[in-house]
């Protein structure tokens, strides 16, 4: 539970961040054709804040997932030193962190070092999408069977990373378009929503739907069913939760977005189409006595 609460608060932050700055960018731009989307923002107490908070974050997590906790003080068999096979896991995990780390880490070389803005973008998407990539394939092909209602809160997992994939890669291609970069900071906050309502509902005894039951087996615990119709009953209940996530989320976009127009957004005044009418009479008719 720790670990999803911890890494899903990580991506919603990270996600809102992106969300206010990739708007407020967008707004503040006089044409569309200067907007240019980036992974990351400075901020004006730091300017690799962002960055080593995502640093932080992400050892912070492998140090939990490999030793801060009492069932990981040893990650590796004293005997042979060999992984073993209750702890793969938590590799997994710890490698998906690792991707993060390195993704923010080489960010701030290339910031320093690069000579050339344009490169420095586009490798700073390259490494955020192999970042998501390594977290989809290491959920996709986990060592933990996920079936059930774990199963189908990690397919839909799975999907909320590939659309962070897609439109990060995209943002390579399309760096000017505000709607790929608006559509990748609402996924990040939708996927750390859901990482931490995955946390809650399958780590917290008492919420096990209807038939279900916590159980606990190779010192995890894990959700089972009593019979196919409980199954069927929880993995329905999962789909309506994340359906309802999927009203909200773009819900709380929009209005984001509405908010933000009327703090940055042009104030554009509107002239009645019969006063322009009237305005074009008058100029003809002058036009007319002076010729």
């Amino acid at each position: 539970m720790e670990g999803h609460e911890f890494l899903g608060f990580g991506f919603f932050v990270i996600g809102l961040w992106h969300l206010f700055n990739n708007t407020k960018l967008h707004f503040l731009c006089s044409s569309f054709k200067s907007y240019t989307s980036t992974m990351w923002f400075p901020t004006k107490i730091s300017r690799y804040l962002e960055l080593h908070f995502i640093m932080a974050c992400c050892t912070l997590f492998i140090a939990m997932e490999l030793f801060i906790s009492p069932r990981h003080h040893h990650p590796f068999d004293p005997q042979d030193g060999t992984i073993p096979s209750n702890h793969l896991h938590n590799f997994e995990h710890s490698s998906m962190a690792l991707s993060f780390l390195i993704f923010a880490t080489f960010t701030i070389v290339l910031d320093r070092f690069s000579t050339s803005t344009i490169v420095e973008n586009e490798l700073s998407h390259l490494l955020a999408a192999i970042a998501f990539a390594q977290q989809y394939l290491l959920i996709h092909f986990h060592s933990r069977n996920h079936v059930g209602i774990e199963g189908q809160y990690h397919y839909l997992l799975q999907i909320l990373i590939m659309i962070c994939f897609v439109t990060t890669l995209m943002g390579i291609g399309f760096p000017m378009s505000f709607l790929v970069s608006f559509v990748r900071s609402v996924c990040i906050i939708f996927q750390g929503l859901w990482l931490m309502f995955m946390g809650l509902m399958l780590y917290t005894p008492g919420y096990e739907p209807k038939g279900c039951f916590m159980k606990l087996k190779e010192g995890q615990y894990v959700v089972r069913c009593n019979d196919e119709k409980a199954i069927h009953r929880a993995v329905a209940l999962v789909n309506l939760q994340f359906s309802w996530f999927l009203i909200g989320v773009p819900i709380f976009a929009v209005s984001f977005y509405l908010i933000m127009a009327t703090c940055y957004g042009e104030k554009l005044e509107y002239v009645s189409l019969m006063k322009e009418e009237h305005h074009l009479e008058d100029g003809l008719k002058n036009f007319n006595v002076e010729s």
